[in-house]
């Protein structure tokens, strides 16, 4: 995945309990499904079995986003690191998301949920514009804390 000249996010390569996964999809909406069970098997298999569910809800919206307003290829990361699970979904295309709207203005709507409800399920969302090597794209991320 494409990622900034100057990394923006902090190095978590110091504390020995955290991993990253990233799993490369094309632009197929079947990748959706992939996204959600590698998910799923990657926090169950590090035994965060707890923030399965939400998880794979806002893994699902990201890379559903990415693969559905997008041509190119994506890409989903995940990362652990000091009790914070950050899923991320990476896409060509460097336009940002449509701001998210209160998921109570969106009752009737059969479109634009996808990042509502990452805003409402998420301790904290965002996106950054990506480029290296001639490569641009943009990464929409959002992360869940372990419960105490």
């Amino acid at each position: 995945m494409p990622e900034t000249e100057k990394e923006t996010e902090p190095e978590f390569t110091s504390d020995p309990e955290s991993w990253e996964y990233s799993l490369y999809i094309p632009n197929d909406p079947r990748a959706v499904t992939v996204s959600r069970r590698t998910l799923r098997l990657i926090l169950t298999v590090h035994g965060l079995i707890g923030l399965v569910d939400v998880a794979e809800l806002l893994a699902a919206e990201l890379v559903s986003n990415a693969v559905r307003h997008t041509k190119g290829p994506a890409a989903l990361r995940v990362r652990w690191s000091a009790g914070v699970l950050r899923i991320g979904a990476w896409d060509a295309d460097p336009q940002p998301p449509e701001p998210p709207q209160e998921l109570g203005q969106l009752i009737d709507s059969e479109d634009g949920r996808g990042l509502g409800m990452v805003r409402a399920c998420s301790d904290l969302w965002g996106w950054q514009p990506l480029s290296r090597f001639g490569n641009r794209g943009k990464f929409v991320w959002c992360e869940l804390r372990a419960a105490a």
